[in-house]
């Protein structure tokens, strides 16, 4: 009789264990995701996809929370990457200040940025994010570029000044030491500008 009673009581208990593994399931996997995606494109659709930055014919040409790599003159150039601006790999290098690998890092961005001339360069045109994918620098990083930027494009320095303080922004309100500019809507408006020699 005892042992009637406890296989009863064991596939009782069993049915339920299943059932509550499908419901768990159902609610996590199905339903919350569902709500969550609903609430994001409803009251946040830019960000909820991505908060890509489009040109004037509509195409994609990246996103305005991830990096990407400026090189040319005529652009500002964003921090450098540890993980070469792949959103898909993001990280630091995690190397310490002792490391021979990140002075080394730093002497080539120094040179990049011309600090033979003498010149105090920004620390974060020299230094990479934690994530390697930080879209912004600040404005005196930015205003360190505009002579280059200016000359390469042949604009006066003033116009690009005047750019830079016009998308100079702190997107994190008082927890933003210092306005930031973000790298690719900057130079997206320069080349709304035109002019290149």
């Amino acid at each position: 009789m005892d042992n009637t009673l406890d296989k009863t009581d064991f596939i009782s208990q069993t049915g339920t264990s299943i059932r509550i593994v499908f419901v768990t399931m159902a609610a996590c996997c199905f339903f919350y995701p569902l709500v969550i995606f609903a609430l994001g494109q409803t009251l946040l659709p830019y960000s909820a996809n991505g908060s890509l930055v489009r040109n004037d014919q509509g195409e994609i040409l990246g996103s305005e929370l991830i990096a990407q790599d400026f090189s040319r003159p005529e652009y500002f150039w964003p921090r450098p990457s540890a993980v070469d601006y792949n959103a898909a790999a993001a990280g630091g290098s995690n190397l310490s200040p002792t490391n021979p690998e990140l002075r080394d890092n730093v002497k080539t961005q120094l040179t990049r940025f011309g600090a033979a001339a003498g010149n105090l360069i920004p620390t974060d045109l020299v230094t990479a994010s934690g994530s390697g994918l930080d879209p912004h620098i600040t404005l005196a990083a930015a205003k360190y570029q505009a002579g280059r930027v200016a000359s390469a494009r042949g604009l006066p320095i003033e116009t690009v000044t005047e750019l830079l303080r016009k998308y100079a922004d702190r997107p994190g309100g008082a927890f933003t030491p210092q306005p930031l500019i973000n790298v690719l809507l900057v130079n997206m408006a320069l080349d709304r500008l035109g002019k290149m020699r």
